[in-house]
C-alpha cells in the first residue's frame, strides 16, 4: 500500500488524527510508513504471507486473521482495499465492531483495484464520510458511530461451497469455483509417484482432485501464501497424504527435494496482468525438484511463460493447448544441475 496517502492528508492538515492508544491495521504491508501512530499498540492483521514475514520482521504484533477478542478494542483502524469488492467490504465491517463508539475508520487503495465502488458504498451507508485524493487513489475515513447499521452484519463475509462440497474463501483466486486451467492440469497429468508438491495450491482443488486419483502419490505438499485460502484447503483436503504449508512458494525451503511439482501459477496481484509471478514460480519449481523430478504447470494461454521455461529447464513440452490455456511439461531441473 504505496504511497502512504494518510501521511500526505495529515501534512496537507486534510485529515487530523487524536491521541490514540490502539491502532488496528488491516492488511497491513512490510513498507508502510506507521511513525505517524506513535506510542500506540499497533495490531496487523496480513494473510499474504510474504507481507506478514516483513511485518513480523518490524516487530509489529501481527495476525494472519483478526482476532475474536478485539471488540471496542481500538481508537483506529485502517484497511487496506483488496482488489475483491466482498473482501473490502467484509474487511470493513469487521473493522467497524473493533473500534470503539467514535474511533476513526480509514480506508485507503487505489482506483485500479475499485476504491471508488468502496467509497459509494460506504457513502451511501455512513455520514461524515471524508476522502482525500492523491497518487491515482484515495483515502477515506469517518467516525464509527454509536450504533453500527444493519449494512455492517449484511457486509461480513464467509467461506461459500461449491456444488461438489469445497470451501471457497472471498477474494480468493478461482473464489467462484474451479477454473479451467486446474480442470484440465488434473484431466491430463501424467503419472506421478513419490514426493509431490502444489506450488500456489490455493484451496486445494487440484490436490484434492490428484491424490484422489493417484495412489503412487507418497505425500503431497499444499504450499500457499494466502492463509485463508490454505484454511480451505485443510477442508477440502481429506487425505492423510497432504500436508499443508502457510508460505511464500517463490522462496520456499522444503526438507527434501520433490519428485514432481504441479502448478496453476497466480498471475497478478492487483487487477492487472504481471507475468513475473508465474515465472519467479518456474524459477522456484527448477530450485525445488530433484534431477530427474518434472514440473507441470497450467497457464492462459497469452501469458509469456516459454523462455522462462527454458532457461530454468532443459527438456519441456507442450501437453495441451485447449480452451485458452497452455498445459506445458518440463523436465531436468538447471537448478538442481548447477547445486551438484
Amino acid at each position: 500500500m504505496t504511497p502512504d496517502r494518510w501521511i500526505s492528508a495529515l501534512e496537507q492538515n486534510a485529515l487530523s488524527l487524536p491521541p490514540l492508544s490502539a491502532v488496528l491495521i488491516y492488511g497491513a504491508t512490510g513498507d508502510m510508513q506507521l511513525d505517524v501512530f506513535g506510542q500506540a499498540r499497533l495490531l496487523a492483521v496480513q494473510g499474504f504471507y510474504p507481507d506478514y514475514a516483513r511485518v513480523v520482521a518490524r516487530g509489529i504484533e501481527v495476525h494472519p486473521d483478526l482476532p475474536a477478542d478485539t471488540v471496542d478494542a481500538f481508537d483506529l483502524a485502517l484497511v487496506a482495499a483488496h482488489k475483491s469488492k466482498k473482501l473490502t467490504l467484509s474487511r470493513i465491517a469487521q473493522s467497524l465492531m473493533s473500534l470503539r463508539k467514535g474511533g476513526i475508520l480509514m480506508v485507503d487503495g487505489a482506483k485500479t483495484i475499485g476504491i471508488e465502488s468502496i467509497l459509494k458504498a460506504l457513502k451511501s451507508t455512513f455520514d461524515g464520510v471524508e476522502v482525500f485524493s492523491k497518487s491515482h487513489g484515495k483515502l477515506i475515513w469517518f467516525a464509527r458511530p454509536d450504533v453500527l447499521p444493519q449494512t455492517c452484519a449484511e457486509w461480513v463475509g464467509s467461506a461459500t461451497e461449491t456444488e461438489d462440497g469445497h470451501i471457497v474463501p472471498i477474494g480468493s483466486f478461482s473464489a467462484d469455483g474451479p477454473d479451467q486451467g486446474s480442470e484440465i492440469l488434473i484431466a491430463l497429468a501424467p503419472k506421478l509417484k513419490g514426493r509431490v508438491a502444489d506450488l500456489g495450491a490455493g484451496w486445494g482443488y487440484i490436490a484434492a482432485h490428484i491424490l484422489d486419483e493417484q495412489d503412487s502419490i507418497e505425500t503431497l505438499d499444499l504450499i500457499e501464501a494466502d492463509h485463508a485460502a490454505l484454511e480451505a484447503a485443510r477442508h477440502n483436503v481429506d487425505d492423510p497424504r497432504a500436508r499443508f504449508f502457510w508460505a511464500d512458494a517463490t522462496a520456499y525451503k522444503p526438507d527434501a527435494l520433490y519428485d514432481a511439482i504441479l502448478c496453476n501459477p497466480p498471475f497478478h496481484t492487483s487487477r492487472a496482468a504481471d507475468p513475473a509471478l508465474g515465472q519467479a514460480f518456474i524459477s522456484a519449481g527448477s530450485r525445488l525438484l530433484k534431477p530427474s523430478g518434472q514440473f507441470l504447470m497450467v497457464a492462459n494461454r497469452h501469458l509469456p511463460y516459454e523462455s522462462a521455461l527454458k532457461a530454468n529447464f532443459s527438456t519441456g513440452r507442450m501437453l495441451a493447448e485447449m480452451q485458452g490455456y497452455k498445459l506445458y511439461q518440463a523436465g531436468k531441473p538447471k537448478a538442481a544441475r548447477s547445486a551438484r
